[in-house]
């Protein structure tokens, strides 16, 4: 059975720890926590000179790594080995062998970048053998509940819509959320509640132009407003290029949000499970209704082609001034629909 995070950090705390573990899979931050906590656990600071051994794959062979693995600590309960990038280590196949019979006294974690071939050796026997975990990327219905949990393991609680707001600014990169998450934390300082005006002081943006009022604006079908908080929130930008690129990130989860919604609408879905499903607060499930109604099918096809656009001009497929092609972009989303 695959561990999760929380499963793994929750047993390295009560310094329960397997001597090989197997961890494999795109979201990488994820798998650099799991390796920061078992040195944190497994080892005190003075032991990890001469008892961890971090290496990585393109740069060693399965002989010298296997060695690593199989020596004892010295002057210290256990010692740790870590490997990253283990499918590009040379002679890996030797750990077929190891996982059978792995060094008491060691804690081995290898980790993979990619989901390997598991039917094939070493990674078959190190699936059946050692204790092990796949990492995929968060869905961003999930990032509510990531980004509460960050919080609250700092000694923070989120409300409701500020979490809402939260994921919606941070994406689903967990490197970004977490980043977002310890400067929020350090803006609201001593106090234990974060609100909604916490998560725009932090980003730097203010109560009448932010991200979320383009946004509604977009949902309300108001140009003239959102073209007037994007031309604010670039003029506000110490990166220009960089915030449009989040504006129009942003807006193309907004406009998946509402693509998804429509499938549950057709299939009479609940409201609750219309909010599980697509990842939004129940308490805004009926303005997303509402959006909904102003942007029918044909309507949300052409927006998720004008996303498409401009995402690529400003990576680099246009010289067009990102501001124009923030300007375009909001003229084609919200333009009246033509026959």
């Amino acid at each position: 059975m695959s561990l999760s995070f929380d499963q793994l950090e929750t047993a390295f705390k009560a310094r329960n720890f397997q001597p090989l573990y197997f961890l494999y899979g795109e979201e990488q931050y994820l798998i650099e926590q799991v390796q920061r906590r078992l040195v944190e656990t497994a080892l005190a600071p003075h032991e990890r000179d001469f008892n961890l051994d971090l290496v990585y794959g393109a740069e060693a062979d399965g002989v010298q790594v296997v060695a690593m693995c199989s020596a004892f600590p010295m002057m210290a309960e256990r010692r740790v080995v870590v490997v990253r990038d283990f499918e590009k280590l040379k002679g890996n196949a030797l750990f077929q062998a190891y996982a059978e019979r792995p060094n008491p006294t060691a804690v081995v974690l290898l980790c993979c970048r990619t989901k390997p071939n598991l039917n094939q050796h070493p990674y078959r026997a190190l699936k059946a053998s050692a204790a092990w975990g796949e990492f995929k990327p968060l869905k961003p219905r999930e990032m509510t509940g990531w980004v509460t949990g960050y919080l609250k393991r700092l000694g923070f609680r989120l409300e409701p819509q500020a979490a809402a707001m939260l994921a919606d600014l941070v994406g689903t990169d967990l490197q970004t959320a977490a980043s977002e998450a310890d400067k929020l934390a350090a803006h609201v300082g001593t106090r234990s509640d974060v609100t909604p005006e916490d998560i725009l002081a932090a980003s730097g943006q203010n109560r009448d132009f932010n991200v979320f009022e383009l946004q509604k604006a977009v949902g309300d079908d108001r140009f003239d407003r959102a073209a007037t908080i994007a031309e604010r929130l670039l003029q506000q930008a110490a990166n220009t290029r960089g915030e449009a690129l989040k504006i129009v990130a942003l807006l193309a989860s907004f406009f998946a949000k509402l693509h998804k919604l429509s499938g549950l609408v057709a299939r009479r879905a609940s409201e609750s499970a219309m909010a599980s499903d697509v990842g939004i607060p129940p308490f805004v499930v009926k303005e997303y209704l509402q959006t909904l109604g102003r942007f029918p099918a044909p309507r949300l096809d052409a927006a998720f082609a004008a996303l498409l656009a401009a995402d690529y001009e400003l990576k680099g497929g246009s010289a067009r001034d990102e501001r124009l092609v923030l300007l375009l972009l909001l003229r084609r989303l919200l333009a009246p629909s033509r026959p």
